[in-house]
């Protein structure tokens, strides 16, 4: 087997063990659930999550609403099940964000006071769903997702001031669910697996410092919730317990075990990947060179820096092309850097895997991969060089896996 084929394989099983259908399966399987139970899933994991409780609860889940990015979802799968399915946009989002919002409101309203909710919740949510203040438009929704965005603030960040200008966010979704008994499972995609992050912490209290007005350009600031977000001992929280099903290091562990069943060896780097994505695309094809023979892996979730009008691509192209110029020449190394829920920022690839040929079949296109960093077009380059990675949409999301090769 080709060492292309054998990372592919490594990000692969990676990918299996943090599936949604199977990590909610598994999760439902240690409990008993008595009585009806009604479903929201969230996310972009939210059809894969959903069909995990369908395989568990089957008929005992008597109505559901799921929501998920476009293109995540199958219609078909749910033509004969007592669900609504939405779609709505991610990265930014669109006015199907706040059609979103008011159909979970819709939902939860219509639900028994005293009945099961189980929420499914994976990363993405925090752009598909949302109900903002009063008098605050679409616009200025997207107006704030896309500074976020292109401030390179990590997800803590980006998150912390997200959740200061949402009515369901930071905890405040726990107010409209209760008194209602919730079992939210979650998928991570954040450092450290914290739920008052993971999608914005819709049913987590917060410990965020308030958000002060000169956080925000100007013309956003009406965009703050004035009223106070529950507190961690807020009585909402009292019947809503969490569980965490999958996470990156879950995805670490399985891809280290299938690389040791090829017989490879495995070096597993601790550090979590964060910063600019270029850069730590150097550092890490650096210590590839530098290291042992073998299988490195790291993961994590860099950031970009936007330029006012990017191109194609998104972190994890970023990080593989900047290793491609630090492996370019060379024969004995690959490095593979991709998303685990199948899109890599705006784009429909995953990543990308370059090797020492990268480089050289980028310039044969026409492409400086020096100019495509600089214009966050990275995507552009890896495409003409053959190296992005395709999987459609996963079915998790587990932040990113970066996977060296060195022979």
């Amino acid at each position: 087997m080709s060492p292309r084929r054998q990372l592919l394989r490594i990000y692969r099983s990676g990918l299996d063990a943090v599936s949604g259908r199977r990590s909610v399966r598994e999760a439902l399987a240690r409990r008993d659930f008595a009585g009806p139970v009604h479903l929201i899933a969230l996310g972009k994991a939210a059809q894969a999550m959903a069909e995990g409780a369908f395989d568990q609860l089957e008929e005992r889940i008597v109505r559901g609403l799921i929501v998920t990015k476009h293109g995540h979802a199958d219609p078909a799968v749910w033509r004969q099940r007592p669900v609504q399915l939405l779609e709505a946009a991610h990265p930014v989002p669109a006015e199907s964000s706040l059609a979103a919002g008011a159909a979970l409101l819709e939902f939860i309203a219509a639900t028994p006071a005293d009945a099961q909710c189980l929420l499914l919740l994976s990363g993405g949510a925090s752009s598909l769903v949302e109900v903002l203040p009063s008098g605050a438009t679409v616009d200025d929704l997207q107006r704030l997702n896309h500074h976020l965005l292109a401030s390179g603030l990590d997800i803590r960040a980006i998150n912390r001031l997200r959740r200061a200008c949402s009515l369901i966010k930071g905890g405040r979704l726990a107010q409209w669910l209760a008194p209602r008994p919730v079992l939210a499972l979650l998928i991570s995609d954040v450092e450290g697996d914290d739920p008052a992050v993971i999608g914005s912490g819709p049913v987590t209290a917060s410990s965020d410092a308030p958000v002060a007005p000169e956080e925000l350009p100007a013309e956003l600031r009406h965009l703050l919730v004035t009223e106070p977000a529950p507190r961690p001992d807020d009585p909402v929280f009292g019947r809503i317990e969490l569980e965490i099903v999958a996470r990156n290091a879950d995805a670490l562990r399985a891809a280290a075990e299938r690389a040791r069943a090829l017989g490879l060896p495995v070096y597993q780097h601790p550090e979590f990947l964060r910063g600019e994505a270029a850069e730590l695309g150097v550092l890490l094809a650096q210590q590839l060179l530098a290291g042992p023979p073998g299988v490195h892996l790291w993961g994590g979730e860099p950031t970009v820096t936007l330029p006012a009008r990017p191109g194609r691509g998104g972190r994890m192209q970023a990080l593989a092309l900047a290793a491609a110029q630090v492996l370019a020449g060379r024969q004995d190394a690959l490095l593979l850097a991709a998303g685990t829920d199948g899109s890599d920022g705006p784009t429909e690839d995953a990543g990308a895997l370059v090797d020492g040929g990268t480089i050289d079949r980028c310039r044969a296109a026409g492409h400086d991969p020096v100019q495509a960093l600089a214009a966050a077009d990275a995507g552009t380059a890896l495409a003409a060089s053959g190296d992005l990675i395709a999987t459609g949409p996963t079915g998790t999301n587990v932040m990113d896996l970066v996977i060296g090769w060195r022979q």
